[in-house]
């Protein structure tokens, strides 16, 4: 490459401080299909910019030399010269030439980082995941090519935040007939999931003066962190055997409290019809609100689903849920049924949040329950998860006589209570952990440290107190990670008192 002079130390044939000169860096360009020399060329001399190894400061060849020593035309490496400095890359001025500006920075390099939220379930109890080779693929396929074809143009513009107005009018017959809320399609509104529900309630809330709201204790983490978000305080209430503590709800000050009343996680009791009645006696006193999470309340295998608390009082509940213990959480679809007063608040903060979900996914939602297939879906996975429930309660009792399974037959996880002599807790989890087999206690899920969680009648005994989600286990690996747990154990596990 010939020279065109010097300046700050710097070779303007383009040799950087590791000894390469850019020619070398930008020899791609010449072997790329013509029509794509161009971006080349661009683009490589755009990173050897970023990174450094063109130095700012460099004088770059003439646009001749430079289309000479890659074997390009001439105007090709003009037009780069031009683009890169109208980005900032590079400076020019008449008669000085083209210049390395020394804007561009390289991206601090990271490490690598875990994913939030684990892999592929492995072998273990860990609650609250489906079971997702149920998800129905070829079915939803079909759906989605009949929701394409049918889905007018005017439909691909920007979406009412509220969501597809077939796909609002399908949630409120199917959570109407299913679960007994009242839903008047106008106050349904369509979002990425619970998670998004709770944090747009969060923020009306907290626009309504809100400071706090009260939160089961124990129960779901995530419920308090999207509260924070929000900027609302989560106040832990304590449960007894009926549920949400009303005089310690009282005693929280706090005019809003989530709830999870018909399979209450993680204890998993159902909350009793005198319970309901109090709970809704003090939002109507304090003029307040109550926020159901229905998280998996399709999912009752010893009896009818218990209705949702939401139909006794639509103005005083708001009920959320989603498809992602029915169908998958990666699908990010769910809904929020709100008292008609809200609507407007929440439906603003869902536009200026992300100004609605999509609407082909809302389409093909809309057309899958339709035609029945969400219903066939529920059947086919209630029916999976009560066999592996049955699995589960009858590993535990081979191979831990004495275990008790508390809360009802319902949901996607039980509490398992076993007795002293598998104790203590910490070594059990340990050897739990050799076997390969990941347990979660009942404890992380208190909210309040130093406390044991659940109703007080439970205390704290010292005994093992284990959340088991079974759902995406099949009941064989069931069976042999419940035995592998008790060959794992010695003396501690096979019975014998400590």
């Amino acid at each position: 490459m010939a020279d065109s002079g010097t300046t700050s130390g710097t070779a303007a044939s383009g040799t950087t401080t590791s000894g390469t000169t850019a020619w070398q860096l930008l020899l791609p360009t010449a072997s790329a299909p013509p029509r794509r020399r161009g971006r080349t060329l661009q683009a490589a001399l755009r990173e050897a910019v970023r990174s450094g190894r063109i130095a700012a400061g460099t004088r770059l060849p003439s646009s001749r030399e430079l289309a000479a020593d890659l074997g390009v035309s001439r105007g090709l490496v003009t037009e780069a010269y031009e683009q890169l400095t109208a980005e900032g890359y590079l400076r020019s001025a008449r008669g000085s030439g083209t210049w390395v500006s020394g804007a561009a920075r390289a991206a601090a390099a990271r490490g690598h980082q875990a994913p939030v939220s684990g892999g592929p379930p492995g072998t273990g109890f860990v609650p609250g995941t489906p079971d997702l080779s149920l998800f129905p693929r070829a079915t939803w396929s079909a759906a989605h090519r009949r929701a394409l074809a049918r889905l007018p143009h005017s439909a691909l513009g920007y979406p009412d935040p509220r969501g597809l107005p077939e796909l609002r009018a399908a949630v409120a017959g199917l959570l109407t007939r299913r679960r007994g809320v009242v839903a008047d399609p106008e106050c349904v509104v369509i979002c990425s999931g619970v998670a998004q529900a709770m944090t747009l309630l969060g923020f009306t809330l907290a626009g309504l003066g809100h400071r706090a709201v009260a939160v089961e204790d124990p129960g779901s983490p995530e419920h308090t962190t999207l509260l924070a978000a929000t900027g609302l305080t989560a106040v832990p209430v304590p449960l007894d055997a009926e549920g949400l503590s009303p005089a310690a709800l009282a005693a929280s000050e706090a005019r809003a409290a989530q709830l999870t009343p018909s399979h209450q996680f993680p204890l998993g009791v159902a909350y009793s019809a005198r319970r309901r009645l109090e709970l809704l006696e003090w939002a109507r006193d304090v003029d307040g609100l109550l926020v159901e999470d229905d998280y998996d309340g399709d999912f009752r295998y010893d009896r009818a689903p218990v209705g949702a608390l939401q139909g006794l009082d639509p103005a005083r509940v708001a009920y959320a849920g989603s498809v992602s213990k029915s169908l998958a959480p990666g699908l990010r679809l769910g809904w929020l049924v709100v008292p008609g007063g809200l609507v407007d608040p929440v439906v603003e903060r869902k536009r200026t949040m992300d100004l609605g979900n999509p609407a082909l996914d809302q389409a093909l939602l809309a057309e899958f329950i339709e035609r029945g297939d969400y219903d066939r879906q529920l059947r086919r996975c209630r029916r999976a998860y009560q066999e592996r429930r049955d699995a589960l309660v009858t590993a535990l009792a081979e191979h831990f006589p004495g275990t008790e399974v508390t809360g009802i037959a319902a949901g996607l996880h039980v509490i398992a209570r076993l007795p002293s002599r598998y104790g203590p807790q910490d070594r059990f989890l340990e050897r739990a952990a050799r076997a390969g087999v990941a347990l979660r206690p009942l404890a992380d899920y208190g909210h309040r440290p130093g406390r044991a969680p659940g109703p007080a009648s439970a205390g704290d005994d010292g005994r093992v107190r284990l959340v088991m989600g079974y759902a995406h286990l099949s009941p064989a690996r069931i069976a042999r990670a419940v035995a592998a747990i008790a060959r794992a154990g010695g003396p501690g596990l096979s019975g014998t008192p400590r």
